[in-house]
């Protein structure tokens, strides 16, 4: 009997339909012991034996991936895959999935808490506000103002319907850009440098590629307006933490909400001990609703491979498919 990792930690024990998928079509399903996300020795110990992994953002790096030949599919339970080494995944016969269509709601919902908790100071009211102090004050209003996001993609545009919603004017910049979308959510595009000087919001959304990394660094975070708030719900590699962090020590800019870091689980951070940031543990995709939905689509695409079948629309290094074999 074949055997599926579930490796993501937000699925560990509970009762989904992810797994009647998985049981329907003969695995057996294996939980690791660490109710966390795994690092590489860790995950290294993890696949012996394992056919196929239900993968959330463990690192599937070369060194892990020729040390298990057997397996035969990494499906990720989300749309980033910045965790697993495609080049290697490809080189070894090893498909990677997605699950497109599934999380960019919770996502989209995430990054307005994010926004919302800073622009109306929520944090420091409900620790003033239990320490006696009654901090009222004036706060910031979305309405009126410039909502700009960095890719327009699923989830840029999940974001952008809700900024919508907020009566706020929205700019983006996307490479590829779908301008039937903009037109009737009224979405100005502009350039990477128009967005920066504009934005009073700035939300990222673009992918973790050798392009995008460090895309917010000294340079760029100096173009931004010093009101301005940065939002990070994409990937961490998009942005120069230790740049960030002097950025906001000199009031380059206002503030910044993220989710996500260069290194996750991240060690101790000075973003951690101030006022005008408000972090999360890389939740932002994970609901009760787009958790199910991922499972549940990450185990359809284990099911297909198994079965002879190429779910290409979640195949993400397609070029495997030539020299696969389940």
């Amino acid at each position: 009997m074949d055997k599926v990792l579930i490796a993501p930690a937000t699925l560990a024990g509970i009762d989904g339909e992810f797994l009647n998928v998985l049981k329907k079509a003969g695995f057996e399903l294996i939980f690791p012991k660490k109710k966390a996300q795994m690092v590489e020795d860790e995950l290294l110990s993890q696949l012996t034996g394992i056919r196929a992994a239900l993968a959330g953002s463990e690192p599937y790096t070369r060194k892990v991936l020729q040390a298990h030949p057997q397996l035969r599919v990494i499906a990720r339970a989300g749309v980033g895959f910045d965790a697993v080494d495609t080049q290697a995944a490809t080189d070894l016969g090893v498909a990677v999935t997605i699950t497109p269509g599934t999380n960019q709601d919770a996502v989209a919902e995430h990054t307005f808490t994010l926004i919302l908790a800073l622009a109306k100071n929520l944090v420091q009211q409900h620790l003033g506000t239990c320490s006696l102090q009654w901090p009222r004050q004036a706060n910031l209003p979305l309405r009126g103002r410039t909502l700009g996001i960095a890719g327009l993609g699923r989830i840029g545009k999940a974001v952008a319907v809700r900024g919508e919603c907020f009566g706020m004017k929205l700019l983006a910049y996307e490479p590829f850009p779908d301008h039937v979308f903009a037109k009737q959510h009224h979405v100005t595009f502009v350039s990477l440098d128009e967005l920066l000087a504009q934005s009073d919001f700035l939300s990222l959304h673009l992918p973790a590629t050798k392009e995008s990394r460090h895309l917010i660094n000294r340079q760029t975070l100096g173009k931004m307006k010093p009101t301005a708030y940065l939002f990070n719900t994409a990937r961490g590699a998009l942005v120069n933490e230790a740049d960030l962090i002097d950025a906001l020590n000199k009031k380059v800019i206002a503030g910044a909400g993220l989710d996500v870091f260069e290194e996750e689980p991240p060690l101790n951070s000075p973003l951690f001990h101030m006022s005008n940031v408000t972090v999360t543990p890389h939740a932002a995709g994970v609901d009760l609703q787009s958790r199910d939905d991922m499972a549940l689509s990450a185990a359809q695409a284990i099911v297909s491979l198994a079965k002879g079948e190429w779910p290409a629309e979640k195949v993400v290094n397609p070029d495997v498919k030539a020299k696969y074999r389940w």
